[in-house]
């Protein structure tokens, strides 16, 4: 009986260490990850840290039994976007749990992937377990619910010569690269420190591999530094009021309309050779042409009319963040309806432009496609001062002064895909026009930046952020940050944007073409994995 209670004093104190363990990994994990992006502890973040995030997480798999392995990934999800995104709460309280329970559920599915090509390849699985990772990266940002922040390529926007490597690959051969570090020396110490020598020994081939394609992307980077010096350049005035148009009704639409007029004013005062005046998303609320046209309301009619009679004396044109409206029948046969789309006009010698209708929508914020399947969802979003805007359809390419460039609307410039596009349709610039205030975090513009960064080298073209209150800057084709003006103030940036247009590159002609072919080497990995290893378990039954 004594050495019965012994032996279960025993395993309750291991299982005990054992699920200490596993929480500090998770933590540290958690931690690594969050710290290598802009964070609350720096705000450019420590992207080397990026390179060893992913070791704790790749221990943990491999310690946890399947039974444990899915509540860790849980966890591991929970905690890790709880982080990264803690400025949600900036928001709205509930979208710090929101955004975590959506991660938190995927990591449900990406852990036991990880686990099962530590299992079936107990020997090599980091490379089954990178390709899984990257396959997850790229599935994550598609459809509705699709969110690109804490891609864990975009913590190395400072390193450019790697950064550039994007213009082939897109985002994902940075996160490969960066990646592969995590699981190589996760796989080598997920037995201890004393496996650590004999497995880089035996797996030494995959470790020179990494440093040969690091080497070479770092070169390429280098090498392929575009030249804009000899380019045409676009003066430009990016206006930052540092206020919220959106909170607070007409009284917050006329603060927003009246320090973006008088920064304005103060930028052309400044610089007569300015040829461009660029206003943040939403900077003015009330949807112009709908209030001059119907005058629904003398409060947003005063303010649409202030505005004319303000750029009916400007000598420049105008890149506007403006809400437009139009009737659409929502069914077929019903009356129509107003609709409000975020939207971008240009006013040039006394004319709007047609808008351009954001096309990519924020999930439940800016959009909820399923108010028939789901009306108690869609009621509570509503009750909570959600914005519900209709989906654009088209890829809008403005001109000015022969100047072709196109408006990714906030959120949309953290998407790949849509700024190629643009390009593929003729947009010389990028010209994103953002609202970050509400997040009250300088980690939050900084992270939205980073990915901007990459927006630029993927496709060598410049871009312009006009934003209310950070990150307001330039960006060159290089990825490079040429100018910014400091978070959360009101002013005005002034300045030079390259106009480079040569060439196209391999990501603008191809688009994510590497992160599919990641998708298919998981998916095709995990099967061949699971065929070899039924067929070892048969064979060594007869």
């Amino acid at each position: 009986m004594q050495q019965n209670l012994a032996a279960g004093s025993w395993k309750g104190r291991t299982f005990g260490k054992n699920l200490a363990v596993n929480f500090g990994l998770v933590a540290i994990a958690a931690i690594l990850f969050s710290l290598s992006f802009s964070s609350f502890a720096s705000f450019w973040g420590w992207f080397p840290l990026a390179y060893v995030a992913l070791v704790p997480l790749a221990v943990l798999v491999h310690r946890s039994n399947w039974g444990e392995v899915f509540f860790y990934g849980f966890l591991y999800g929970l905690t890790t976007y709880a982080l990264h995104n803690y400025w949600l709460t900036g928001f709205h309280p509930l979208a710090l749990l929101a955004v975590p329970l959506i991660y938190a559920t995927y990591f449900l599915i990406v852990f036991p992937l990880l686990k099962l090509a530590d299992r079936l390849l107990p020997n090599s699985g980091f490379v089954l377990q990178l390709a899984i990772w990257l396959a997850y990266e790229f599935f994550r940002t598609q459809l509705f619910l699709g969110y690109s922040y804490g891609i864990i390529g975009y913590t190395q926007y400072l390193f450019l010569p790697l950064v550039r490597l994007s213009s082939l690959t897109g985002v994902w051969g940075v996160s490969l690269l960066v990646a592969f570090p995590g699981f190589y020396l996760g796989n080598a110490l997920k037995d201890g420190w004393g496996g650590l020598r004999a497995f880089v020994l035996r797996h030494r081939t995959a470790g020179f591999v990494w440093v040969g394609l690091m080497i070479g992307a770092v070169v390429f980077g280098l090498v392929t530094r575009v030249d804009y010096s000899e380019s045409e350049s676009w003066r430009v005035a990016l206006i930052q009021q540092n206020s919220d148009p959106l909170a607070g009704g007409p009284p917050a639409y006329r603060r927003s309309l009246d320090v973006s007029t008088r920064l304005s004013s103060e930028a052309l005062e400044q610089d007569s050779e300015i040829d461009v005046v660029v206003w943040s998303e939403t900077s003015v609320v009330p949807p112009i042409d709908w209030h001059f046209r119907h005058r629904t309301s003398r409060d947003s009619f005063g303010i649409v009319d202030d505005l004319l009679e303000f750029l009916d004396g400007q000598t420049v044109p105008y890149i506007i963040g403006n809400a437009s409206a139009r009737l659409v029948r929502m069914e077929p046969g019903a009356e129509p309806e107003r609709l409000d789309y975020n939207s971008v006009i240009v006013y040039e010698d006394g004319e709007f432009t047609e808008p351009y209708r954001k096309i990519h929508l924020v999930p439940f914020t800016e959009h909820f496609p399923y108010r028939s399947q789901l009306p108690g969802l869609y009621d509570l979003l509503v009750e909570n001062g959600t914005n519900h805007w209709g989906k654009g359809d088209e890829y809008t390419v403005f001109e000015l002064d022969g100047i072709r460039f196109s408006t990714p609307i906030c959120f949309e410039d953290t998407f790949g895909y849509i700024s190629r596009e643009f390009v593929q349709r003729g947009a010389e610039v990028l010209v994103n026009l953002t609202n970050d205030l509400w997040s009250k975090s300088v980690a939050a513009s900084m992270q939205h930046m980073q990915m901007a960064v990459f927006r630029a080298t993927e496709n060598k073209r410049s871009m312009v952020r006009s934003t209310n209150g950070g990150m307001t800057n330039i960006i060159d084709p290089n990825g490079r940050i040429t100018q910014m003006i400091d978070p959360f103030e009101e002013g005005y940036l002034i300045g030079d944007v390259p106009i480079y247009t040569k060439g196209e590159t391999l990501y603008t002609a191809w688009g994510d073409w590497f992160a599919w072919v990641t998708v298919a080497a998981a998916l095709l990995g995990i099967a061949a994995s699971l065929v070899v290893s039924i067929t070892r378990a048969n064979r060594d039954e007869l």
